[in-house]
């Protein structure tokens, strides 16, 4: 399986190539295919490594308190 920095590459690659515009129909739906599932897994490694961030939050007292990384996405 590629690196996360290896997939972007390579999904940069595709867009590339995608929005030269010539390529067959054949060739541009082969590589957004691939484009499709190196973005799927892209995002999955990006959810996963949000997972594990944590910011500290300074508490009342001065003290800092580890807490789950929030996005405005979710609740």
């Amino acid at each position: 399986m590629p690196s996360f920095e290896e997939s972007i590459k390579k999904l940069e690659s595709i867009v590339d190539q995608l929005e030269k515009g010539d390529l067959s129909l054949e060739e541009s739906l082969k590589l957004f295919e691939e484009g499709v599932g190196l973005s799927t897994a892209c995002k999955q490694e990006l959810d996963a490594a949000e997972g594990k961030v944590e910011m500290l939050i300074k508490q009342r007292d001065g003290s800092l308190k580890p807490a789950p990384f929030l996005t405005e996405e979710r609740p």
